[in-house]
């Protein structure tokens, strides 16, 4: 299915990177996000549902602190921390940090900080 077209989607995000493909691949070890290189040579991605689009840009400060802090869907928090960590990213906010959500921080390659989140209903 195409992805939804509506006002107010979030439908694009622009990731600082140092090196865009080391942050790519760690993106799609971790989420199976699909990566592409474009036409002109830069590095896109789609999510791991196709929803939400963007890409990786040198140049840029890292969101190093939360401010805006996005969220990344999991079927399982424990087991993508030992992804994250196993793939040289690191936590910097333990499973229980938000309780009572289940959610996770995390540092990406860039020194983005991202979190990751865990439906309850979808407990193990």
């Amino acid at each position: 299915m195409p992805p939804k077209y509506a006002q107010g989607k979030i439908c694009y995000i622009e990731i600082p990177a140092n090196d865009v493909r080391q942050s790519a691949e760690f993106f799609r070890k971790i989420f199976g996000w699909e990566v592409r290189t474009r036409d002109d040579g830069s590095v896109g991605f789609d999510d791991g549902v196709g929803e939400v689009s963007g890409t990786w840009v040198v140049g840029r400060p890292p969101s190093v602190t939360p401010g805006v802090l996005i969220h990344i869907m999991v079927v399982s928090v424990e087991a993508t921390v030992e992804a994250i960590v196993a793939q040289g990213g690191v936590i910097v906010q333990g499973i229980g940090g938000d309780a009572p959500e289940i959610t996770a921080r995390f540092r990406d390659p860039g020194g983005n900080v991202f979190s990751i989140y865990q439906e309850r209903a979808l407990q193990p």
